[in-house]
């Protein structure tokens, strides 16, 4: 299968997935697929592989690919901030099912991967799927391309049309540091999604608008994710995340 991913831009998928955890950094909204620790290491990253990535005041979703062998080498994916009605989420279809399978570049080029728009949260946030458009759920989709563990390439028409992150809260993290390897607790699941309704629509914009009960809620989540003993990294990455909103509205 051939997949384009910007106008003429097209990669072949072959049977080699990365084998490198996702790493969801919370805070900033964005899942990481690579090995580099820190920023210099993803300074040097990027002056090796070809492919998409931000520069200057350009901040598309990054594919990176070896220029000798043209294969997929990382990825670094953008959550939308706009999340999707419960109806519209409902309609994300189940099939095709992921296909472990990875990427090669057709030519060394660099190309433009435009991030997507729209936000789609399973029940209990099991997985979370990013697309381009409203309309991508208007036609089924032709393949999901698992380009690593638990992240997949949606595919319609032989064009990319958005990205999914099944079982997001085991991936939870901060910046650079790879997730824990053990499974989330209950209670870290329950708290991922409470955060997650914190930092989007509509209980982020009561939260903004000072709305007592969204408050209560705000300060409530805060103090259970403070008193939780287990699964501490994950918990830091959660609190990273509302850090903001309890310091701007939490006391108020």
């Amino acid at each position: 299968m051939k997949l384009t991913l910007d106008g003429d831009w097209t990669a072949t998928v072959t049977g080699h997935p990365l084998d490198i955890a996702p790493r969801f950094d919370f805070r900033d909204f964005r899942v990481r697929i690579a090995t580099y620790a820190d920023v210099a290491e993803r300074d040097q990253f990027q002056l090796g592989p070809f492919g998409s990535q931000d520069w200057l005041w350009d901040a598309p979703d990054e594919l990176r690919f070896d220029p000798a062998g043209r294969e997929l080498v990382g990825a670094e994916l953008r959550l939308p901030c706009v999340v999707a009605d419960a109806a519209d989420a409902a309609r994300v279809p189940a099939a095709p099912l992921a296909r472990a399978s990875g990427l090669r570049a057709d030519q060394v080029r660099d190309f433009r991967l435009e991030v997507t728009t729209l936000l789609c949260r399973a029940p209990g946030d099991a997985a979370l799927t990013c697309l381009r458009d409203l309309d991508v759920l208007d036609e089924p989709l032709e393949a999901r391309i698992g380009i690593a563990p638990d992240v997949a390439l949606l595919v319609q028409g032989g064009t990319v049309v958005g990205w999914s992150l099944t079982d997001p809260a085991r991936y939870l993290t901060t910046t650079f540091v790879p997730p824990d390897p053990g499974s989330p607790t209950t209670a870290t699941r329950r708290l991922f999604t409470a955060c997650l309704d914190l930092v989007t629509s509509p209980l982020i914009d009561e939260v903004t608008d000072r709305e007592p009960a969204a408050l209560a809620r705000l300060r409530a989540v805060d103090m259970a994710l403070r008193n939780q003993r287990e699964d501490r990294h994950r918990v830091d990455a959660l609190v990273a995340l509302i850090a903001d909103p309890v310091e701007d509205y939490g006391n108020r």
